[in-house]
């Protein structure tokens, strides 16, 4: 039953190492830390993803910045008090490592950042369309983790698949794939001042709709 509910949130990634570790927290006498790594898209931007990982896969002394990794493991969250409010935190949490050269890349970029997720609708998802007419859906999918616990993963949807995702309730049972992506955007704070920070969210390649038996 583990091994199932492993599989049912996988992803992959290699790309360059662009800061220093940073502490996260600690579990039973096990530190976790915060690096980030930029992954190349097909076209001319990256992503910047964060990952989360334990001080026993590697030594976090020392400075990796510019040196290439690939990484497998999960998409996962957690939610920070902020004051009265709660902040939805990812990261990928790496369950395997290893660097890897320049000759040892794949051809093709897709195979640099995939993930795959088995999980339920957990709010109504948000279909629109841009200005430009191109339709967009946002869903929340809770994919189940061991001991009962659950990560709330952002997914967006394009064309068809969105108009797709939009049909699907609450609850509706859905097989993902895409890639992880991080997207700016500017958050209001009060009448003049804004902030900008960065989301983080699976950009949808194939969705499918999983009939559960009764």
């Amino acid at each position: 039953m583990l091994d199932k509910v492993i599989e049912n949130n996988r992803v992959s990634i290699i790309g360059e190492v662009v800061s220093e570790f940073q502490f996260s927290h600690e579990v039973f006498g096990e530190g976790f830390y915060l690096v980030n790594v930029s992954v190349d898209r097909l076209s001319d931007m990256v992503d910047i993803i964060p990952l989360m990982i334990s001080e026993r896969l590697i030594d976090v002394t020392k400075d990796y910045r510019g040196m290439k990794i690939e990484v497998s493991g999960q998409f996962r969250s957690y939610n920070r008090h902020e004051g009265l409010k709660n902040k939805l935190i990812l990261s990928i949490f790496v369950r395997e490592l290893q660097f890897v050269e320049d000759d040892d890349m794949p051809q093709e970029q897709s195979k640099s950042n995939q993930i795959y997720l088995d999980g339920y609708v957990c709010k109504p998802p948000i279909y629109r369309k841009t200005p430009l007419g191109r339709e967009i859906a946002d869903i929340l999918i809770a994919v189940n983790r061991p001991y009962g616990k659950s990560d709330y993963i952002p997914c967006i949807a394009w064309g068809r698949n969105a108009r797709f995702a939009s049909t699907i309730e609450v609850g509706g049972h859905l097989q993902v794939q895409g890639r992880v992506q991080s997207r700016e955007y500017t958050k209001k704070i009060n009448e003049e001042e804004t902030e900008k920070r960065v989301a983080y969210e699976v950009s949808v390649s194939k969705i499918d709709f999983v009939e559960d038996e009764e």
